[in-house]
């Protein structure tokens, strides 16, 4: 398939992270695009605003009679669709050339020289810092996030280097072409696709084996490479940490030179293992590490990852899109690295029955580590009620004096109960729709 021969794109699963950022660079590049999706988000509104036709309701009626044709037609679709959706089904029957969104990411890597991030933690927050890095030599960026310093997934450049994050979900990683690759971290996640983590280990080492030209891994991950690590010996070590005035400042030092004091805005170790591994990567290609310094100081972040959404002497509101254990611990590190002396609240909604079921142990040991929990219900996203597992019986293993489940329209008035001045809102759900609610009802309360 060629994709420069393709009039038209149509997108079932537009507003997804991922879909989106591909929907933003075709329509960029001249394509006609328009999809679908069940909710109107922020993201679909920026898409609409950019000329893409976007409908909320899965009815064969609803796409544009200009993407009928099956010769002009490409279509493009996320796991996530059930198998029952009338859209997709008409173009499987209709014989049109259906992708998955990391096949087409995998069309693109093909005729790029493609950096790729992969790992189960942490590779939206290193893929964003490597787009920015890599933003001066007109790469074009697909991140599974919206980078603050540019209000979007997609860092548009030109096509001679893409930077991806490779997504272990569905295995899809292994439809990429990456010249240079990172592995962050391979902890047990996606079991319901997986089933076991040996399996999710092995896919990793074939992400690995596709890999041209060098591959970088965190100190003690079983794969060779290059390493990367804080305060231990490795290829590429982040040393002499200090945090001074909200942001973080240490030495690197690589395989053939050393760079000091370099400046990071962003709170937690794990982010600076993050900067590690995009330093890395961004060395491996030629970038000097003068430029790679200046872009890691004018890096402002991730949306979603520790985002600031009140910020006053009085009270602290931390939106985050934590929701494995793993990453759940490193949020509570990062709030009492940077707030040791206050109470923290931490709101979470569990993300998937398969996930709650498999890590519940894991889950209660890092809720209990907050000081007050309010827990919603488990957000289902593409599955289906799991006999026994609920928020209930996670909440009972979790082993706090303040704990509380409750529903989303009593949350604000539960928030205002506490007297914790730091408030944590977790999860992968729609609790990232919720938080613009309760930050403007705790504004609101706040000026009366």
């Amino acid at each position: 398939m060629n994709l420069k021969s393709v009039q038209n794109i149509y997108f079932i699963g537009v507003g997804g992270i991922g879909m989106s950022a591909l929907a933003r660079y075709f329509k960029v590049n001249g394509k006609n695009v328009a999809g679908y999706d069940k909710t109107a988000t922020k993201i679909t509104d920026a898409l609409i605003d950019l000329g893409v036709e976007i409908h909320f309701a899965d009815a064969v009626k609803n796409i544009p009679s200009s993407f009928l044709g099956k010769e002009k037609t490409l279509v493009v679709y996320t796991p996530a669709i059930p198998e029952t959706h009338l859209e997709l089904n008409y173009f499987k029957n209709k014989g049109f050339q259906i992708l998955k969104r990391a096949e087409i990411l995998g069309k693109i890597t093909e005729h790029t020289f493609c950096l790729a991030v992969a790992g189960t933690h942490g590779k939206t927050t290193t893929s964003s810092i490597l787009g920015h890095i890599m933003q001066p030599t007109n790469a074009t960026s697909f991140l599974g996030g919206i980078a603050e310093n540019y209000n979007s997934n997609l860092i548009l450049g030109e096509d001679k280097i893409s930077v991806v994050e490779a997504d272990e979900f569905d295995r899809s990683f292994l439809q990429l072409s990456p010249n240079i690759a990172c592995i962050t971290s391979m902890d047990a996640d996606h079991l319901d696709i997986y089933g076991e983590h040996e399996a999710l280990i092995a896919s990793f080492n074939d992400f690995a084996n596709k890999v041209s030209d060098q591959m970088i891994v965190a100190k003690g991950l079983p794969i060779e490479g290059l390493t990367y690590a804080i305060n231990e010996e490795a290829d590429y070590k982040a040393y002499n940490l200090q945090v001074e005035k909200g942001k973080y400042i240490f030495d690197v030092k690589t395989p053939k030179d050393n760079v000091q004091n370099l400046e990071l805005y962003l709170p937690g170790e794990h982010n600076v293992m993050n900067a590690l591994a995009a330093l890395a990567i961004a060395d491996q290609y030629g970038v000097s590490l003068e430029e790679i310094k200046q872009s890691l100081k004018s890096f402002k972040g991730v949306q979603r990852r520790f985002s600031y959404k009140i910020n006053s002497d009085d009270l602290v509101l931390i939106d985050d899109y934590a929701h494995h254990p793993t990453e759940i611990n490193a949020v509570e590190n990062s709030v009492r690295e940077m707030y040791p002396n206050e109470k923290a609240l931490v709101v979470f909604q569990p993300h998937l029955f398969s996930r709650t079921q498999d890590f519940v142990e894991d889950f209660a040991r890092e809720l209990s580590k907050f000081d007050e929990l309010l827990l919603l219900d488990i957000y289902p996203a593409r599955e289906l009620p799991i006999e026994g597992v609920t928020s209930k019986w996670l909440l009972d293993k979790i082993e706090l004096e303040k704990k509380e489940l409750v529903q989303k329209i009593n949350l604000v008035d539960k928030i205002k109960e506490s007297s914790a001045k730091v408030i944590v809102m977790l999860g992968a759900g729609d609790i990232g729709v919720m938080v613009n609610v309760v930050v403007n009802q705790l504004k609101s309360i706040n000026q009366q």
